[in-house]
């Protein structure tokens, strides 16, 4: 059954946009290219396998979110994508059904064959998300296979699962790499490649890798590139290795979300982990009071012995929890988020690898034990609640030294609460320039102390040079670096 793209369908241009105004969705197209498909309202609307629906309802999918209301179909007529959403927006459906549509309407891959179709992200964790994602909505589909190839498991098993034959490949860029190398898979077959958070493999020195794969792929391929963020280097692997693609936006990408309450409260280092555990207990014994469980918490730190030693402390008083970090292998990784996602732990301390991709319905509360540098990275932590429509938490201390991102932080809320589009540094390029811009203004700052100590023989409009420089090079670091929502 063939796709019929619904902008055929749909009475009038004016009505699309009246239905993406409501989705908050903005569709981009570049000048003289064929107009985006119109956003679905239904699952039926697509016209999948009877297998997938199924698997879509049993899924309890019941209605598309806004990406995918609008990636679904633009990936289903073929076209390339450049995707980007908040935290918590269903993306990962909203490639993975076109996905399997697209794999169902291939001759069947055999033993030796490469993949299909090709999905890679920056972490095990997240790899691991999509791969069950990917089973989910395609368990009814007879004698379909899909393989995760990831680090710290063993890669024996992956080599024979390759070498049997999968339609789907979920993977970190350098495992895949290694396997291609050794003769195990192959691109030769593969027409549909997704690139998930492409702004955090390339953050994470994965750049090489990707354009290895993406060099080596068949001519005739669909792309489709998710990213949370819109750097520079992001804008321009899409320039690359995109052809013509519909951008979709939804929503305030990478702002501080409005269904997060946030707190932020100053303590000394040395109190950091006593104020937690206050924190916390008077949790539990409200929770207990009430006669509700503990509601699921993230506390992130910095450094993986931290991590450890916050959880035991944790654990000390009588708190269920669990640490997740680098140094954990893969089982007691694994481990740990299963005991989170059950409910068996309510509290999963962790550093930062936890804070992108972890997908767990219910976390109701984020604790930054310890601020990260950005206020990319904040976004991204505090995204593990407040998913789905719901409500949530999230508690920040701070300490003299994170002044500068407590500043950018609360300049954040204010222009989200007032409406006004949140801009901020994303990508090295761009944050170089914000500490180049921060470090020229504590320059400046230092220079003009300086030079009015020095009396009335001071020139006023030396005292005022170091500042307008200042200023000049900051605003430049915000144009080239912010992407305008």
């Amino acid at each position: 059954m063939m796709y019929e793209p619904p902008h055929r369908r749909t009475s009038s241009s004016n009505s699309i946009e009246e239905v993406r105004l409501r989705l908050n969705v903005d569709v981009t197209v570049a000048s003289g290219s064929v107009p985006a498909p119109a956003p679905i309202e239904s699952f039926t609307d697509m016209c999948l396998h009877p297998s997938i629906m199924k698997d879509i309802e049993f899924h309890e999918y019941t209605r598309p979110t806004s990406i995918q209301a609008q990636a679904m179909p633009v990936a289903l007529s073929g076209r390339d994508l450049l995707g980007c959403a908040e935290t918590g927006s269903g993306k990962t459906a909203a490639f993975t059904i076109p996905m399997i549509q697209h794999c169902v309407a291939q001759t069947p891959v055999g033993r030796g064959d490469g993949p299909l179709a090709l999905v890679l992200a920056p972490t095990r964790e997240l790899a691991q998300q999509i791969e069950k994602e990917v089973k989910a909505l395609s368990r009814s589909l007879d004698s379909f296979k899909t393989a995760i190839v990831v680090g710290g498991t063993n890669i024996a098993e992956q080599r024979s699962e390759l070498r049997g034959g999968v339609s789907i490949v979920v993977a970190t860029p350098g495992r895949f790499l290694d396997h291609l190398q050794q003769g195990n898979t192959s691109l030769s077959r593969v027409s549909f490649v997704v690139l998930d958070e492409a702004d955090r493999m390339l953050d994470m020195g994965f750049e090489p890798q990707i354009r290895e794969v993406m060099q080596n792929l068949p001519d005739k391929h669909q792309t489709l590139l998710f990213s949370a963020t819109m750097p520079v280097e992001i804008e321009a692997l899409a320039q690359e290795y995109l052809t013509d693609p519909v951008q979709v936006k939804v929503g305030k990408v990478s702002s501080p979300t409005a269904n997060v309450i946030q707190i932020l409260e100053k303590v000394s280092e040395n109190e950091k982990v006593d104020r937690l555990l206050a924190l916390l207990v008077e949790e539990a014994f409200l929770a207990e009071k009430s006669c509700h469980p503990f509601p699921l918490t993230i506390v992130f730190v910095e450094r993986k012995t931290r991590c450890d030693e916050v959880s035991e402390a944790l654990v000390a008083e009588g708190l269920h929890a669990v640490a997740l970090h680098g140094g954990r292998n893969q089982s007691d990784r694994e481990s740990a988020l299963r005991d989170f996602r059950n409910g068996s732990t309510n509290i999963l301390v962790a550093t930062d690898v936890a804070s992108r991709g972890l997908d767990v319905m219910g976390v109701a509360h984020v604790v930054n034990l310890d601020l990260p540098k950005t206020v990319e990275d904040y976004v991204h932590r505090i995204g593990r609640t407040g998913r789905g429509g719901s409500m949530g938490q999230a508690t920040s201390f701070y300490t003299d030294r994170d002044m500068l991102l407590v500043a950018q932080i609360k300049k954040a809320i204010v222009d989200a609460e007032s409406g006004n589009a949140v801009a901020f540094a994303t990508g090295k390029v761009a944050r170089r320039k914000e500490r180049e811009a921060a470090a020229a203004q504590k320059g400046a700052t230092v220079a003009t102390s300086k030079l009015s100590m020095m009396g009335p023989s001071v020139n006023i409009e030396d005292k005022y040079r170091f500042m307008i420089a200042a200023s000049n090079m900051k605003r430049e670091g915000a144009a080239d670096s912010a992407w305008d929502d």
